[in-house]
This record gives C-alpha cells, sequence and structure tokens, in this order.
C-alpha cells in the first residue's frame, strides 16, 4: 500500500504521508530546514518529545477540546506566538485532534498574513478527516465553524501509533467519518467495512492503514474537484458533509457538550439516511442495510432532541444553504451521493416529526 499521497492543484501542492512512529523524526526535518518551530500540542498526547531538545523548537501546550474553537482561543494562541517573535520563516505545527487542526491552521492562515503550516493528528477522526482538504475555523453562538479560511498544510502526517492510547469512544466517532466516506462514494468500500469494522476498532494495524488509506483517497476526489466549495453539484466538496448538516445543529444544541464530533455525524449520517429515504430517493433495504451496520458497531442513531423545533433555526445557518431553505448532502444509494437544493424548512421540521 502507498504510504504517500500528494495533492496537486494550481496554487498548492500538500504532501500526505501515513506513517509508524515518524513523529519525532518527521519534526527534527522540519526543524533542520527552518529558523523557528512552534509546536502547538494538545497537553493530554502521550508522545515522545525528544525533538523538543532541538534549540529553535519551541512547544506550546493547549487544553483541547471544542471549547478552543472561539474567538479567545484564537486570539490566545495568535498573541503567544506573536509575543515570542514568530516572524515569516517561522512555522507552525500542530499536534493534536480536529479542533486543535482547525484552530491552528486558522491563526496560521492569518498570522502575518500565513505561515507555513504542518498537520500532525493525533485522533482517528482527523486523520480520515478534518487534517485533509485545508479547511480551518472557529465556531460562533450561532454555529460550527462559521468564521474560518481554507489554507492548505505542507504536510501532513497520518502516523497511526498514535491512536495506541485512544478509548474506545474516539475510535468509535473517528470510524463514523470512515463510514462516512463509503456510503458516499464506495458501495465496494462500505461491503469491505461490514467485513472488518471489528478489526479495525481493535486497531488492526493493516485493516485501519486501509481504511485511512481508502477515506483519504475519497475525500481528495471532492477536494481536488471543489476545494473551496463552489460547485453545487454531485461533484461538490458539500459531499463530504452527509450527516453534518443535522450532526453540526446537534452539536450547537447542546453546546459541543454532549457528543462527540463523530457521535454527532453519526446520528446525522442515520437522520439524513432517513430524509432521503422518506424522499423517494433511498431504498429501504438501504437504509435498513446502514441502520444494522451503525447498531453492530455501537454508532449512535438518535437523539430526542430531533423532534425540537427549534433545531430548524440552527439547520437553516448551515454554511451550505441560501434563500431561507436547507440544501443537504444525501445519499440516493449507499455508494452515491447527490446535492439535494432547496429544502423548505417547514418540510425538514415536517419530516423530523415523522421519522
Amino acid at each position: 500500500m502507498k504510504n504517500k499521497l500528494l495533492i496537486n492543484n494550481k496554487k498548492l501542492k500538500t504532501t500526505i504521508l501515513i506513517k509508524k512512529n515518524h513523529i519525532c523524526k518527521f519534526i527534527i526535518n522540519i526543524s533542520k530546514k527552518n529558523e523557528k518551530v512552534y509546536c502547538v500540542v494538545d497537553s493530554k498526547i502521550k508522545i515522545d518529545l525528544n525533538f523538543a531538545k532541538q534549540k529553535n523548537i519551541k512547544i506550546i501546550y493547549i487544553q483541547c477540546g471544542e471549547k478552543i474553537k472561539t474567538f479567545d482561543g484564537y486570539k490566545n494562541l495568535a498573541e503567544k506566538l506573536i509575543k515570542s517573535n514568530v516572524n515569516r520563516k517561522s512555522v507552525l505545527i500542530a499536534i493534536g485532534g480536529g479542533t486543535l487542526g482547525d484552530l491552528a491552521g486558522f491563526v496560521a492562515s492569518t498570522v502575518l498574513r500565513g505561515l507555513e503550516f504542518f498537520l500532525i493528528p493525533s485522533t482517528l477522526l482527523s486523520q480520515v478527516d478534518s487534517s485533509i482538504g485545508g479547511k480551518n475555523g472557529i465556531n460562533t453562538i450561532s454555529g460550527k465553524n462559521l468564521i474560518g479560511t481554507f489554507y492548505q498544510p505542507k504536510k501532513v502526517l497520518i502516523d497511526i501509533s498514535i491512536l495506541n492510547s485512544l478509548p474506545k469512544k474516539e475510535i468509535r466517532s473517528g470510524y463514523a467519518e470512515i463510514v462516512k466516506h463509503a456510503l458516499i462514494k464506495d458501495y465496494k468500500f462500505f461491503c469491505w467495512l461490514e467485513e472488518n469494522a471489528n478489526k479495525l476498532l481493535n486497531l488492526n494495524k493493516s485493516i485501519l492503514e486501509k481504511a485511512i488509506y481508502k477515506s483519504i483517497i475519497i475525500k481528495l476526489f471532492y477536494v481536488k474537484k471543489d476545494e473551496k466549495e463552489f460547485l453545487s453539484d454531485n461533484n461538490s466538496r458539500a459531499m463530504l458533509n452527509f450527516g453534518h448538516t443535522i450532526g453540526h445543529a446537534l452539536e450547537s444544541q447542546y453546546n459541543y457538550n454532549k457528543f462527540t464530533h463523530g457521535e454527532a455525524i453519526s446520528i446525522g449520517m442515520i437522520t439524513e439516511a432517513k430524509i432521503s429515504n422518506y424522499l423517494g430517493m433511498l431504498s429501504f433495504d438501504d437504509l435498513e442495510k446502514i441502520i444494522k451496520h451503525f447498531k453492530k458497531c455501537k454508532l449512535k442513531i438518535y437523539d430526542n432532541v430531533l423532534k425540537d423545533k427549534k433545531l430548524i433555526n440552527r439547520l437553516i445557518k448551515d454554511k451550505k444553504n441560501f434563500q431561507n431553505n436547507i440544501n443537504f448532502s444525501l445519499i440516493d444509494k449507499i455508494g452515491s451521493s447527490i446535492f439535494y437544493k432547496k429544502l423548505d424548512k417547514k418540510k425538514v421540521n415536517y419530516i423530523l416529526q415523522n421519522i
């Protein structure tokens, strides 16, 4: 299996490496080529910090979680860099999950109008999803990721050895994004996951590497077609948001406290699969097959707040929407997605009350 992927667009080049036990070597190599290296690290991560012995490396620890993706979180990190005399020959490396990657990427894209940026995602979810594609941002009280940038990291290191200490809940959270990729683009991949999900969830190395690789390939398909999400057809990067319209609204409804991102997206996918079925696109057989797989893998499939009429107000604020209607990325069969435009909010509320 390949352990090096490459995004090639006219304006960018991002290298994605899939390696084992490579973090220390990766960072030391970067430090040898740059004047100053700032490593922003999730304080919960247990990794070898031998790279910190390099004189030009400064480590900044952050207690991570969705709570850091705020104006205050942005200000705190940006000012730490500025006070330590960051310059345009400095580089920023983020070692953590999706929330840290989103924040650090946003800071990197704006401080001094852009610092060279490297990502080392530390969770399965961030390895297969948020670290790929250059989306960065913070949340507001109105919704998730409403302020941010598209800013590609120079390199992304996917080191599966960092996953060993993750709790099962976090592995399942990442698996939700893996199965999402299969549902929107690759029926054979979904069938393979049905056979291998248990091994993957128990961190079988060869199965895990293949699932990560396949997920990244699918995500890159959409990123290359539509890096900044301008399209509104079935090649749109918005297809990657299957489950996210509902999922983001759930996260916001609970102030990002009740669910992990993967849990919210898991509920979102089942709900949006039901919407797909209700609209006459997804067959009952496929819907039941999806629900059965989610239950087998102990992924969440429902929450009572789905019937709360206030949820509609959060759905309306999703970035894909316009003219007070709701746009969904739905599926018409396992392995095939469709951009469904202008679903009236009253009809969405009626569907949610009846599924």
